[in-house]
């Protein structure tokens, strides 16, 4: 007897339907899986059988065929073994195959009978409701990604047994309905907690609110990565659309946390400079998504910056333009979002106080040119804001009096993204994937961000007398919107142009490293 059960698999972060076709014939007994399944997929013969025959049912002595489709698509890992039990006891007619109608499996078996949590499951009750199944049965550790999606009923048991009285009456789960999302917990830092730096708390708040890249450049502890830290706490929460494509690539890594239905608080990945090439891209044998993916909608912090291998930093360079990495190996080839928010910190030389007004720096000039060129004037252009943090006076550090918190600044950063959606919305269409000011492209950029008379003639001298480039003549433009977006402006005058020209020290230090 033959029978169909409705899977699926992965590529990249993308979910592909799998039928899993059983046939049971007379013959000798045996057991083919064809489909070019990987190691992890053969070994499932061996789960799945002694999973049958510890939750007590019988494996039929005939010829046993099992075909993964499509079959010209490698499969990989352990998420069909439960389709291919319900595949067995259905074509045996240990169960009835109409049971299994419209429903989606996935699962791996542990030897009892038990069901494990697999990869991907977001992704995969994302396909089954595009493709109009009417439910999706899986482990009870992956259901809560799965009800993410609306519209589409999920099964989660505990056991195989379960899961067949389940399909017998659906009614009978029970999973108790989520009644609220959960709160969100507080945050473990602070803005309140810096003392000082009101110019790098401007600059930092300007980044949040439209989503730009950011270097900070000074002193060893002068406070570049206290503040860096901080910024995760003054970006607004997830809007819907963008938590589930979060949620998508935590889940295909495993990475998502028992008792939260979605992603809230924006990621924060802050990666060891010994990072590999793979670890900050992606790749491996399997393609798995890298720290600038895992940063989708939210940050990537890369502390002492120029310390990180050049590969790995010039690797960054065409995702922060496009949103999304694109990996190829010979029989695969995948694209994950990575539409990050970069910010970065850094030394200006090898021993620290080349800016350093109070103590002298010992580099020689070579060193410090040396060192400032493992960052690449096209990585450079890529970053909106640039800025010099000075170190602390004594009065500033003894200052008990607390700074702006990070709740008040969330609220004038939140008003600022809504005025952006608004507007880029309006232009582009509430589907366009552009929700900042920092994802315009340069036709976007020239089509929406233009400054008055006075901040035209200020941007053309600020231009000539520093050299800038196309692409930093944009970030200009971008960064002069967002301020005039704080500020409720509906045009970029001269102020926003100047403050944003400000936000470009490592252009303005061309000569001073040169000389």
């Amino acid at each position: 007897m033959l029978t169909r059960v409705q899977t699926c698999a992965l590529s990249g972060i993308e979910a592909y339907p799998v039928s899993v076709e059983v046939d049971i014939s007379s013959g000798l007994p045996g057991f083919s899986l064809v489909g070019l399944p990987d190691s992890a997929v053969k070994e499932a013969r061996e789960r799945v059988f002694a999973a049958l025959k510890n939750s007590g049912f019988t494996i039929p002595s005939k010829r046993i065929t099992v075909n993964l489709a499509p079959g010209g698509v490698r499969k990989e890992g352990t998420a069909f073994d439960l389709a291919l039990a319900m595949g067995l006891l259905a074509a045996s007619e240990q169960i009835d195959a109409s049971l299994l109608q419209g429903i989606v499996f996935m699962g791996e078996l542990s030897l009892d009978g038990k069901l494990r949590s697999v990869r991907g499951a977001l992704s995969a009750a994302l396909r089954a409701h595009s493709d109009g199944a009417r439910a999706i049965l899986l482990p009870r550790e992956n259901a809560e990604e799965a009800e993410a999606v609306r519209g589409l009923q999920v099964l989660s048991p505990d056991h195989l047994l379960e899961a067949l009285n389940l399909l017998r009456n659906p009614a009978a789960s029970t999973r108790p309905l989520r009644v609220s999302a959960p709160s969100l917990p507080p945050d473990t830092v602070d803005f309140s907690e810096v003392k000082g730096h009101a110019e790098a708390r401007r600059a930092l708040e300007v980044a949040a609110a439209g989503g730009h890249n950011f270097l900070l450049v000074g002193s060893p502890g002068c406070g570049k990565t206290l503040l860096a830290k901080r910024v995760p706490t003054l970006l607004p929460e997830l809007t819907e659309a963008e938590a589930l494509d979060a949620m998508r690539l935590y889940s295909v890594c495993g990475m998502l946390q028992s008792g939260v239905d979605r992603l809230r608080r924006r990621p924060y990945r802050s990666p060891h400079h010994s990072i590999s090439y793979q670890g900050m891209v992606g790749g491996g044998s399997n393609l798995r998504p890298g720290e600038i993916s895992l940063a989708h909608h939210g940050l990537l912090f890369l502390d002492e910056f120029p310390e990180f291998r050049k590969d790995v930093i010039e690797a960054l360079r065409e995702p922060m333009e496009e949103g999304q990495v694109h990996l190829a190996r010979v029989a695969q080839r995948v694209t994950f979002p990575c539409r990050f928010m970069l910010g970065a910190a850094m030394n200006p030389c090898p021993c620290g106080y080349f800016l350093d007004r109070r103590r002298r720096c010992l580099c020689r000039t070579e060193e410090v040119v040396r060192y400032r060129a493992r960052l690449s004037g096209p990585l450079l252009d890529r970053i909106d804001i640039h800025l010099e943090i000075p170190s602390l006076s004594v009065s500033e550090l003894e200052n008990e009096e607390p700074g702006e918190d990070s709740a008040t600044v969330r609220k004038r950063v939140a008003k600022a993204r809504k005025i952006q959606a608004g507007r880029l919305s309006e232009t582009f269409g509430p589907d366009s994937g552009i929700y900042t000011n920092a994802q315009l492209s340069g036709p976007q950029v020239r089509k929406l961000c233009r400054p008055d008379s006075s901040g035209k003639k200020l941007l053309e001298g600020a231009v000539t007398r520093l050299g800038l480039s196309a692409r930093a003549y944009d970030r200009i433009l971008k960064v002069a919107q967002t301020l005039a977006d704080l500020a409720g402006e509906d045009q970029i005058g001269e102020t926003q142009i100047a403050e944003a020209v400000h936000y470009r020290s490592m252009d303005r230090q061309l000569d001073l490293y040169a000389s």
